[in-house]
């Protein structure tokens, strides 16, 4: 249930304040390969990070 002082504000509006994505970064949150990517960056530096903190 939406809170009493938001109900009038319409989503994607500006008065929400809310980004609207632009065409690009809808890409890129359905490309496979882009997710690919950044999963395996994550996991990288996460690695990185846990084997600097057991030295």
């Amino acid at each position: 249930m939406a809170a009493k002082h938001m109900e009038h504000i319409q989503p994607y509006s500006l008065q929400s304040g809310t980004m609207i994505p632009t065409n690009f970064r809808k890409f890129l949150r359905t490309c496979v390969i882009w997710q690919l990517m950044r999963f395996i960056a994550i996991n990288i530096k996460m690695t990185i990070l846990i084997l600097r903190s057991h030295h």
